[in-house]
């Protein structure tokens, strides 16, 4: 007696992307519209129609691509997904799949969070740059408000720069060119003094005389007569104050008339860049230069002076930068 041998039932293997090409092709659907719609890549979608698996990254994802292929075509999800796992040997137990209505691909979670680091750099750095701004602005406006007179430059002819402060009593430069103005005077005119010695024993004599021993109508002619005398002695000793003669102005020079309401510092240079004139006018001075046109004045303080270019008013207004000023004038 023999006994029976279990028959072998071959179980046949079925690509389910076969399946689903040909309903593609029944629609009339190219491979890179239902992998667009998909959200798939070409290469990829072609790997499930070929039946190759093994490429895709997980079985999982490969059931999942499946089911939502089938579901475009408007095919039985389940029976393809039986397929799928009859093809491949894996089982749907084993995972939960579920239908998508797009499918993605894994993304790589550095590129989100490279990203996400990009952009918080570029807030940073935009902030500092912000704050460095703020930063440089209000720096600026510090020193412009701190500015002040305190100090002047001044710009000897040698090409040397000199800063003297406005606190003190007189500058010293000022003082120095005063000294030497005061002695090239005394030089200049010697009489001064020695008239000056001159009306003073002029008038002791005067001063000095006394009445002889007359009778009565002498001594009254006498004071008569030093009476008269001393007017004239007067006349004699009093300064004789004239006019001061108008500037004679050569050909291409020009005059500036400066009169002061403030301190402030002056500069004056000619056509040929030679400094005429440099120092620090005091507050009711006033001051008179000529020299080849155009010249060149540079003020201190400009809201503490008014200029004259030969007689007429300069408006310095539109040359003001801060307190400075400096604008040339004449030679138009």
């Amino acid at each position: 007696m023999k006994t029976a041998q279990p028959e072998t039932v071959a179980v046949s293997r079925v690509n389910p992307g076969e399946t689903l090409r040909k309903a593609r092709e029944a629609r009339g659907w190219a491979v890179a519209e239902v992998a667009a719609q998909l959200n798939l890549t070409v290469q990829r979608l072609n790997e499930i129609e070929q039946g190759a698996f093994e490429k895709v990254p997980g079985l999982t994802f490969a059931r999942g691509y499946v089911r939502t292929y089938a579901k475009l075509l408007g095919l039985d999800q389940a029976e393809l997904v039986r397929e799928f796992d009859a093809f491949t040997g894996s089982s749907a137990v084993e995972s939960s799949v579920h239908s998508l209505d797009r499918i993605e691909e894994p993304r790589n979670i550095s590129q989100r969070v490279l990203k996400v680091v990009s952009v918080i750099a570029l807030v940073g750095l935009g902030g500092l740059s912000f704050y460095w701004w703020q930063d440089q602005a209000e720096r600026r406006e510090q020193s412009m408000a701190t500015t002040s007179l305190e100090h002047v430059e001044v710009e000897g002819a040698d090409g040397t720069t000199q800063i003297h402060p406005l606190d003190e009593p007189e500058d010293q430069a000022v003082e120095e060119a005063q000294q030497e103005a005061e002695q090239e005077q005394v030089l200049a005119d010697p009489d001064v003094e020695a008239g000056s010695e001159t009306n003073t024993d002029a008038t002791d004599p005067a001063v000095a005389i006394t009445a002889p021993e007359v009778s009565a109508p002498a001594a009254v002619s006498t004071v008569a007569e030093q009476s008269n005398s001393v007017p004239a002695a007067a006349q004699a000793t009093a300064p004789v104050t004239t006019p001061a003669p108008p500037v004679q102005l050569a050909a291409g020079e020009a005059l500036i008339d400066l009169a002061f309401t403030a301190d402030c510092w002056i500069q004056v240079k000619d056509a040929t860049g030679k400094i005429l004139h440099a120092s620090l006018k005091r507050n009711g001075e006033s001051f008179q230069i000529a020299g080849q046109a155009p010249l060149e004045l540079r003020l201190g303080y400009a809201r503490g002076v008014s200029v004259r270019l030969n007689g007429a008013e300069v408006d310095v207004a539109p040359f003001i930068s801060g307190e400075t000023a400096r604008l040339k004038l004449g030679g138009q």
